[in-house]
């Protein structure tokens, strides 16, 4: 019994938890980053064994069902020596393999794990550039070590942990909470949660066509996205993923995930800003999912003062990039029916030096929906930010089987910060998560907003959402703030007035009446003893 109770308590965070105090303890162990590399590239090295295993296995089933036998020799030379997986498996030498690292002996793992990456680099293109060759060899770990963490690396597996759809992004957002990245609210990252990207997908319906991110961090929003897909159309090749990272370890963290989940992209040559230097410059999109930098600063140089992603609008404002990243996702949405969802921080809705390009963003019809979030969906913040979903067209037509209506000069505001009734358990802070259900009754309600035969004057629900017109948005100095739209109860005035007077008289009769009865005792004390109280 006890041992089926200490089984049962296996998760990926108390691994990932042991992995870091060995690190922290280690000697050479080196900074966050190096840190972080060493786990990641592990757990690619355990990700890519896996479904290479599995592969092999797979292969053995279908020989055997094709009346072959996969131990035989000629059989095995013919089809194992250098296997071909049609599910984006890669065949990996056999210094690469996972068997073959997890059987070394501690003293030579550092050399083999290295071994190991060099192989696959030199094997397989599309993994080239995936992690930094030499990275085990160059911190130099102690056998105790790096056995220690190899040992528990091992435990994570897709098999114990199917539960989870991003299990590379998972382990990064992990090391961004636990190891305090290099992170201000202003610069840090952010893992951006599967229900969110669920739900920005759910949204848009990114189903077949081109797919970009000029911020894509690990990747995420692909493989969720890509989840989508499969659950929704089967298929995921009909989606081409683009995308951009500045940030070189999460850039090549990006290119492993998409590497190992099979999915054709296209990340750019390099590790870039999306600003200083575009790498799908001049190429448009059908849909774009984003979570960029909240309140990013630094972001401007004077090369970008007249630059055309900008140059219809104003230049965005040098202290913040949160307008110059909607420029820039507007900028590389098709120009007929393109259609793009992202994250901001709250502030972007009525900042006033911003005033100008919100207007004419407006005015220009490129903004369709603004859903607030509720707080504390992020682990690396709690702070409550906005959906805005951008579309090209809102003039209607087919859209995924669905027939659209009219919706120039609308746009839809939902508000759903008290969407908070289910928290996250075995977190060290506050943490909440949209459910299926709730993710698809947000996505009812903008799609059936959208639908022809809905009547946009009358569509709201107080608390929750409102369809509202420019001439009111006008009326309201060009604010996306969506409390000043959206009505709000006063729970007060449903209080049963009559019912409500009739319980406080019958308080007061109580009150006067225990009253009345402690004055008569007091009289009768002081009576007895001699006082006379009138």
């Amino acid at each position: 019994m006890a041992k089926k109770k200490a089984e049962e308590k296996i998760n990926l965070d108390s691994i990932l938890f042991k992995c870091r105090d060995i690190l922290r303890a280690a000697r050479n162990s080196g900074s966050f980053f190096e840190k972080r590399d060493m786990m990641l590239t592990l757990v690619f090295l355990r990700f890519i064994g896996e479904k290479f295993e599995d592969g092999v296995e797979n292969l053995r089933q279908e020989l055997v069902a094709q009346g072959l036998d996969p131990d035989d020799e000629e059989i095995f030379k013919a089809f194992f020596d250098d296997a071909t997986f049609t599910d984006g498996t890669y065949n990996l030498p056999k210094e690469a393999r996972w068997s073959t690292i997890i059987n070394t002996p501690a003293t030579g793992l550092n050399v083999a794990l290295d071994t190991a990456l060099h192989s696959i680099a030199s094997s397989s293109p599309q993994l080239k550039g995936c992690f930094i060759e030499g990275t085990f060899t160059a911190r130099n770990l102690a056998p105790i070590d790096i056995k220690k963490i190899v040992d528990e690396v091992n435990k994570i597996s897709h098999k114990a942990f199917g539960e989870e759809k991003d299990l590379i992004g998972r382990v990064y957002e992990y090391f961004l909470k636990e190891f305090a990245v290099n992170a201000t609210k202003e610069e840090g990252e952010y893992y951006t949660p599967h229900d969110v990207v669920q739900l920005i997908a759910a949204m848009i319906e990114p189903f077949d066509g081109t797919l970009f991110d000029p911020c894509c961090g690990s990747g995420g929003m692909f493989i969720q996205s890509a989840e989508l897909v499969k659950a929704k159309r089967g298929d995921i090749s009909r989606i081409n993923v683009y995308g951009q990272e500045k940030e070189p370890a999460t850039y090549r963290l990006a290119k492993m995930n998409l590497a190992l989940r099979g999915i054709s992209h296209n990340l750019g040559g390099e590790a870039d800003s999306s600003f200083t230097h575009d790498l799908h410059k001049g190429l448009y999109f059908n849909y774009i999912m984003a979570n960029p930098p909240f309140n990013l600063k630094g972001w401007y140089n004077d090369n970008l003062k007249n630059d055309s992603r900008w140059a219809d609008y104003a230049t965005p404002p040098e202290s913040n990039a949160n307008y110059a990243w909607i420029l820039h996702i507007l900028s590389h949405l098709k120009p007929l029916d393109g259609v793009a969802g992202f994250l901001l921080a709250n502030g972007a809705l009525g900042d006033s030096d911003t005033l100008t390009i919100r207007q004419k963003l407006i005015q220009n019809d490129k903004v369709e929906a603004i859903i607030i979030l509720p707080r504390e969906l992020f682990i690396t913040t709690d702070i409550s930010v906005t959906l805005w979903i951008l579309n090209q067209n809102k003039k209607g037509g087919n859209y995924h089987g669905r027939m659209l209506r009219n919706r120039e000069h609308e746009i839809l505001f939902m508000d759903l910060r008290t969407w908070t009734e289910n928290p996250v358990k075995n977190e060290n802070k506050k943490k909440v998560r949209l459910v299926a259900e709730q993710i698809e009754r947000a996505a009812n309600i903008y799609h059936t907003w959208q639908r022809e035969g809905t009547n946009g004057a009358n569509y709201a629900l107080p608390e929750l959402y409102r369809s509202v017109s420019m001439d009111e948005i006008m009326k309201q100095g060009w604010s996306l703030i969506p409390s000043k739209y959206i009505e709000f109860l006063d729970h007060d005035l449903e209080i049963d007035f009559s019912a409500e007077m009739s319980r406080i008289q019958e308080e007061m009769r109580g009150i006067l009446a225990t009253e009345k009865k402690s004055q008569e005792m007091l009289r009768d004390a002081f009576r007895g003893i001699g006082y006379g109280i009138d």
